[in-house]
């Protein structure tokens, strides 16, 4: 199995997690929601996978490169 690991893309503070491990997310589905100058970013999935790790919680601030989830397929 393959695995790709979702970083942030920007720093910011974790507004919603969408998945939960074991979750089956499709290509373009949300993992998470990122807040970053009072503007609200989706993270999303480059693949159709399984979640294997969430390393993130609402209320959690993030910094680009910060492992978010990661994702086998």
């Amino acid at each position: 199995m393959a695995q790709e690991i979702i970083e942030a893309p920007l720093p910011g503070k974790v507004v919603r997690v969408e998945v939960t491990v074991g979750n089956t997310v499709e290509e373009g589905g949300v993992i998470c929601v990122i807040e970053a100058m009072k503007m609200e970013n989706p993270i999303l999935s480059p693949v159709k996978a399984s979640v294997a790790e969430v390393a993130v919680s609402p209320g959690q601030t993030v910094k680009t490169g910060q492992k978010i989830a990661v994702l086998k397929y």
